[in-house]
């Protein structure tokens, strides 16, 4: 797989959201809010618990945990991204930020 800089996969993020977007508009007359696209997001970071518990041998599998997992983690960036964009927040910058202020606080 090709490594891809932070910025890359944020303006990758965002135009397959625009996509989705138009999808959204064309069979249900409008773009999904913010909320919407969190509850989303939140059903996929729910998925991605039980495919880890089924991975881990704690879940019952159909044999396809692996490869839905890596989706689902994936997705999961991707809504990551597009919520911060959605909320004038910048996700590269949020990052940093949360893993500078994490790495001082650990080095106390």
């Amino acid at each position: 797989m090709k490594n891809m800089n932070f910025s890359e996969v944020v303006e990758r993020s965002i135009q397959l959201r625009k996509v989705y977007h138009r999808l959204e508009r064309q069979y249900h007359e409008k773009e999904w809010t913010v909320e919407e696209d969190a509850l989303a997001f939140l059903t996929d970071a729910g998925l991605v618990g039980r495919l880890i518990m089924s991975q881990q041998g704690r879940w019952p599998t159909n044999g396809e945990t692996e490869s839905e997992l890596e989706h689902k983690i994936g997705e999961c960036i991707w809504w990551l991204i597009n919520l911060a964009e959605r909320t004038n927040i910048d996700s590269g910058e949020a990052l940093e930020k949360f893993l500078s202020k994490t790495e001082k606080k650990l080095e106390d």
